[in-house]
């Protein structure tokens, strides 16, 4: 009868396995004989490692030089105006990073299958038991490494703008030179 049980325990074990956490587990002990020893053991493990790397790197190097012209006017007898044009340089980033581990928290453990048992018309002096046992264990491991560097360098030189040995001189105007730079980054991370 204890090698019937046991066989029995362990084909309903067998098939709790293949349907998934939630099985239900069932056992009964009846009509056992005098002296007997009868066992149903049921065991329900759920080890469950989660480890979530993320490497987010973002790197913005931006290097500008804007110059304008040199603009003369020299040695003529009626110089006109010299203007120089103006230089400019511009840059723009924009990064949206999202990143998103809570996919694991979705999942249940159920309760072991709601396990239920009977011992019933046992004999004398014997010995009977049904156990359950349901161990649920959870490790979720989340290491964020988020590396964010903007580099900007920027130079601006306003060009020269001469009138010189001339009898009759125009003005002289040097253009503007401009820079530009705007970055931004927005990260989401969520575990």
């Amino acid at each position: 009868m204890k090698k019937l049980l046991k066989i029995a325990a362990a084909a309903a074990v067998g098939a709790s396995l293949t349907t998934g956490i939630a099985a239900a587990h069932g056992g009964s002990i009846d009509t056992t004989g005098p002296g007997s020893n009868n066992e149903v053991e049921f065991e329900n493990n759920n080890d469950v490692d989660i480890d979530n790397n993320n490497n987010v790197s973002l790197n913005n190097t931006n290097n500008q030089n804007a110059t304008t012209g040199e603009a003369e006017v020299e040695n003529n007898t009626n110089g006109g105006s010299a203007t120089s044009g103006d230089a400019s340089n511009e840059n723009s980033l924009g990064a949206d990073i999202s990143v998103s581990n809570n996919g694991s928290w979705g999942w249940s453990w159920g309760d072991g299958g709601s396990p239920s048992g009977s011992i019933s018309t046992t004999g004398p002096n014997s010995n009977n038991e049904i156990e359950f046992e349901n161990n649920n264990d959870l490790d979720v491991d989340n290491n964020n490494n988020i590396s964010v560097s903007n580099y900007n360098t920027q130079n601006a030189t306003s060009g020269e703008a001469s009138v010189e040995g001339n009898t009759n001189a125009g003005d002289a105007t040097s253009g503007d030179a401009t820079n530009s730079n705007s970055a931004e980054f927005e990260i989401n991370v969520s575990n």
